[in-house]
């Protein structure tokens, strides 16, 4: 399987979890920055809710990670872990919203829009949004300024109309929101709308610690695999998990008419699918040897996972 331990892997997981809470927590602060002029607090308040305690804060744990295999400093690879953690937590409120998934409960709680309102979580989100670019191109991310913006521009490419928003819009044409019978490319899919985030944790690293051409493109490949093993991992649980494991409803995909890969590939097909994943993303960073054991056991967590 892989060098590390699962109860070693929990607990660097756990600790990468802890310190991005606290890091969110004062990112997301009431104190007022540099030519800001208020952090109004209904505002303040719905980001840190859908925030804060709350996530495995698996993305985060992506960025420090693959950033330790080059011995970048962790307080750097933890800002940008919470940059693209805001940026995954702003999708949830927004996935959630009635004119997209319309969910009622996220991480066991009321979702953001139930919770407060439509307006309120439309802009909370877009507060989360913006602000994850304010933190990623702070001068505490790295000394060089080239690579804040390789960093910068890789996040909005991933988070944005050839990532997860494009994404998102194609899966909402799948389940025929805008008429038509347009053909349904799952993988394509997962790669813009789920994948594209969990890759952008693989490639930070990469480019924080100013690694080789070779050296990006191992974790590039990982990160790839990864990011389908995690939803095809996310389908399987929407089919044979429960409510109380996820912390949101089991069978949403089902309801909402969405063709998964569970659908084209059927349980079986998808495990499998899985199982070959799980290897080409260990081939894929096998070029870094023992410094790579930590990420090689990560893709095995993100397959086995239960909620």
């Amino acid at each position: 399987m892989t060098g590390t331990s699962p109860s070693d892997f929990a607990k660097r997981l756990d600790k990468t979890a802890d310190d991005t809470e606290a890091l969110l927590g004062r990112l997301l602060s009431d104190d007022i920055l540099h030519d800001e002029i208020a952090r109004p607090k209904r505002l303040m308040d719905a980001m840190r809710y859908s925030s804060l305690n709350g996530g495995k804060r698996l993305r985060p744990f992506l960025v420090v990670e693959s950033a330790a295999v080059f011995g970048v400093p962790r307080e750097a690879a933890l800002l940008v872990g919470a940059a693209l953690e805001c940026i995954h937590c702003y999708s949830l409120i927004h996935d959630d919203l009635p004119a997209m998934d319309n969910s009622d409960l996220r991480r066991g709680r009321p979702t953001l829009h139930k919770q407060t309102d439509d307006a309120t979580a439309i802009l909370a989100g877009d507060g989360l949004l913006t602000i994850a670019f304010d933190i990623i191109t702070r001068d505490e991310v790295h000394r060089d300024a080239n690579v804040r913006l390789l960093l910068t521009r890789a996040l909005a490419r991933c988070a944005g109309i050839g990532g997860m928003v494009g994404g998102q819009i194609l899966d909402l044409a799948g389940e025929g929101r805008f008429g038509g019978n347009e053909p349904i490319d799952v993988a394509r899919i997962q790669q813009m709308k789920t994948g594209a985030l969990l890759r952008y944790g693989c490639i930070a690293g990469a480019l924080l610690g100013q690694a080789s051409v070779q050296e990006y493109q191992a974790l590039d490949d990982y990160g790839r695999a990864l990011g389908e093993a995690f939803q095809i991992a996310d389908d399987l649980l929407d089919v044979e998990g429960d409510a109380a494991a996820l912390g949101k409803p089991a069978g949403a995909d089902a309801a909402l008419g969405k063709t998964t890969f569970v659908t084209q590939l059927g349980i079986d097909g998808a495990k499998q699918r899985v199982r070959d994943l799980l290897a080409r993303a260990d081939s894929a960073i096998s070029i870094f040897g023992d410094r790579a054991t930590v990420l090689q056991a990560a893709a095995h967590f993100v397959a086995e996972r239960k909620n």
